[in-house]
């Protein structure tokens, strides 16, 4: 399984990402630090694999593995272009599932690209530009469908679908929050929309929130 490791410039995103790969890529108090992605693969533990191997001494046993992909920060308007924006989304399109890190503690030494912390408000960020990104992903397609449309009538569900589906997205609700049927699992898998990932929340606490 890949993951995408997301959330605003200096949030402890690369932090995290050398804590769980052991990778040493580069850390810093600057927006975009992190410009091509760092990517790192982890063994998964599994106690039931070590007995197996135990039991049947096999030459070579392989666990399962995860790999990290440290992805460069995102800004408000990043489904516009800023930033790193169109960059940052092409990354996220082959991934998984997303690893929203999220900052939660305060430190004035290191650079809030909103001026201060608020938890709720960079997940809401986050979250509006992936929507935004999947409207134009989904209008592109509506578009496109309905010249198809004339002469395939097959379509015509297809179309009904999607103008559903963005009417949900305009509403600022992510893709996965969507009420599905079976037929329309099927048909959206046509369209890796960002906000239709599983999303994994990563808290960065200070280290006093961890002591008596």
């Amino acid at each position: 399984m890949k993951l995408g490791m997301v959330g605003l410039p200096n949030v402890g995103k690369s932090t995290l990402f050398n804590a769980l790969t052991n990778a040493g890529a580069e850390s810093a108090n600057y927006p975009f630090c992190t410009i091509e992605p760092n990517v790192g693969i982890v063994s998964v533990p599994d106690e039931r694999l070590d007995e197996l191997a135990k039991m049947y001494n096999p030459e070579k046993f392989t666990p399962a593995t995860l790999e990290f992909v440290d992805i460069a920060g995102l800004v408000k308007g990043a489904s516009k272009g800023e930033g790193l924006g169109n960059k940052f989304l092409s990354n996220i399109r082959e991934v998984d599932a997303i690893v929203h890190v999220v900052r939660c503690f305060e430190d004035d030494n290191i650079i809030h690209v909103d001026g201060k912390i608020g938890a709720a408000r960079d997940i809401e960020t986050i979250n509006l530009e992936l929507v935004f990104s999947d409207i134009e992903i989904v209008q592109r397609r509506i578009d496109r469908e309905k010249k198809q449309m004339k002469g395939d009538k097959s379509l015509v569900a297809e179309v009904e679908f999607l103008e559903k589906l963005l009417a949900h997205l305009e509403e600022g609700k992510s893709a996965r929050s969507y009420p599905y049927t079976e037929s329309e699992l099927e048909m959206v898998k046509a369209s890796p929309l960002l906000s239709n990932k599983p999303v994994i929340y990563a808290a960065n606490l200070s280290e006093a929130d961890f002591t008596g």
